[in-house]
């Protein structure tokens, strides 16, 4: 049984707090990729819409010196606005030129990737960790260390947020215009544009949304779980939250549900390894057979749905 404290000022509430901290990010990325498959795209390119925002808030704002008060809103809108225009570029280049997102996803993934790598060793490295310079903790989406009851706590200030984002995005999709019709375009876009609905609009503004929460994802984790970047290295969380995403079957309430029990699979590994002697690898393979069902299960789905349209026009065609 694990101790109820250990030494280090650390106890079970810290270490909870600590997987709400690493689950944070995966959240907002999960929300991202979900609200793209509503509009019947595919988001690949989470890792680097949050690389990008997370190093444009480091830049402009980690290294500023500003204020608690006005650094950590800052760094929430740099995220939001750097993904959204991430994002919204993806959905315009799928709108105005049919250039598949997945491609143009990719390409701006590798592109993000080592032009950030050059400015960050040109200009930001840390000699010593070669990774991007610390940033101020005025910055930080997280309260490191915070002494509460003789414990020494990690609060991710971003995770209530996380949450609340959720509700607002199934608000939106489910009682709104907007989400009604972002979820027309992905259910048949020749039907919608039948039936009177903007695609091309609708297709940028989906990008937009998606890529303002992996945005999100991007300064809750480079400014908040870390509080560095490593150069030429895209986070795994961007691509580990599309099965995250199909896990939760795209509902925002779900990909909270499936966050948390992926996280916690991942930050309990250290602890059978240490109480039951069984190797931290084995989280990686639970979880990656978990994500391969869910991932089948939504591909069967499809592959039924296929079915019954056929057999729906095959009775219309014999009537």
């Amino acid at each position: 049984m694990p101790k109820p404290s250990y030494a280090g000022y650390k106890s079970m509430v810290t270490d909870f707090l600590s997987l709400l901290n690493a689950m944070t990010p995966l959240v907002f990325a999960s929300l991202a990729v979900a609200v793209a498959f509503r509009a019947g795209l595919f988001n690949i390119g989470v890792s680097g819409q949050m690389l990008t925002s997370g190093f444009l808030a480091t830049i402009i704002v980690g290294y500023s010196g500003l204020d608690a008060i006005l650094a950590k809103p800052l760094v929430l809108v740099i995220g939001i606005l750097a993904g959204g225009m991430m994002g919204g570029l993806v959905g315009w280049l799928k709108y105005k030129f049919n250039i598949n997102e997945v491609v143009s996803t990719i390409m701006l993934n590798y592109i993000a990737q080592y032009v950030i790598s050059f400015f960050i060793h040109m200009y930001f490295i840390d000699p010593v960790s070669r990774q991007s310079r610390y940033i101020d903790e005025a910055a930080r989406l997280t309260l490191v260390n915070v002494e509460i009851a003789n414990l020494k706590m990690d609060i991710p200030l971003g995770f209530i947020l996380a949450i609340l984002t959720a509700i607002i995005i199934k608000f939106v999709m489910d009682k709104t215009v907007v989400g009604f019709e972002i979820k027309a375009v992905g259910s048949n876009r020749n039907a919608a544009k039948y039936a009177g609905i903007n695609v091309g609009r609708n297709t940028v503004l989906a990008m937009v949304m998606s890529g303002g929460l992996a945005g999100l994802a991007g300064v809750t984790y480079y400014l908040g779980y870390f509080s560095s970047i490593q150069p030429k290295v895209l986070s795994s969380i961007g691509f580990d939250s599309i099965a995250v995403s199909l896990l939760g079957n795209s509902h925002p309430i779900g990909v909270i549900f499936s966050s948390f029990l992926v996280s916690i699979i991942d930050q309990g590994s250290t602890y059978m390894s240490s109480q039951a002697g069984i190797r931290q690898e084995i989280s990686s393979v639970i979880i990656g057979l978990i994500l391969l069902f869910s991932a089948c299960g939504a591909y069967m789905k499809h592959k039924v749905s296929r079915l019954k349209e056929k057999e729906v026009e095959r009775k219309e065609n014999e009537s």
